[in-house]
């Protein structure tokens, strides 16, 4: 009986976040479509490129995210885009080391090391973007992720006041592809971080 008095309120409650969450996702694309790019004919030089992390290790073997933003990234930089490539990502355990997983693979691809600055506390795309700034000094910036994680980065980038456009590696088809609906409630906290609860990088 008690939980069927609250019923109503919780069900408001659940559809205004539902509503809200719709209204930030929105805002995030609108906002950020005239700066986003999927050939590098159009795209405009930068300072840096900003590689964000992606574990190098799928479910099936390697990640196809992982190789796709890395590729676009080498791309990136052999086009003349930029002189240089930040590699950000999540190291908060010994045994997982995105960012070193994004260098080692980009020399592969034929990136000079030097080419390469590594940032190992890109805990999340908000401390990628802004310890980008705040931290290796980059005001301009050409962000590398697959179209939707773009959208959500180049947002918070140009937020800060970063010069900010980006390249939309080559997404991952599927069915039921759980990164888009992650991506969705990430939009939302996102917009919550920014304009609500003022969050700042685990480390700066």
């Amino acid at each position: 009986m008690h939980l069927k008095n609250h019923l109503p309120k919780l069900t408001a409650c659940c559809l205004g976040t539902v509503f809200w969450a719709f209204c930030a996702n929105l805002l995030i694309e609108y906002s950020t479509e005239n700066y986003l790019y999927d050939t590098l004919r159009d795209l405009p030089e930068k300072e840096a490129g900003l590689v964000l992390g992606a574990g190098k290790n799928g479910k099936y073997g390697i990640n196809p995210y992982f190789v796709y933003r890395m590729e676009a990234a080498a791309e990136l930089y052999f086009s003349g885009k930029v002189k240089k490539l930040i590699v950000s990502g999540d190291n908060h355990i010994k045994t997982y080391d995105e960012t070193t997983d994004m260098a080692e693979y980009l020399i592969g691809l034929g990136v000079p090391d030097n080419a390469i600055i590594r940032d190992y506390a890109g805990f999340r795309t908000l401390d990628s973007v802004v310890r980008a700034q705040k931290v290796f000094h980059c005001n301009s910036l050409i962000i590398v992720s697959q179209k939707f994680h773009n959208q959500r980065a180049v947002f918070i980038a140009r937020h800060y006041g970063i010069d900010a456009v980006g390249y939309n590696a080559r997404d991952v088809a599927s069915k039921s592809n759980l990164t888009h609906w992650r991506e969705f409630a990430a939009r939302f906290g996102a917009v919550l971080d920014l304009y609500v609860l003022n969050r700042q990088p685990k480390f700066l």
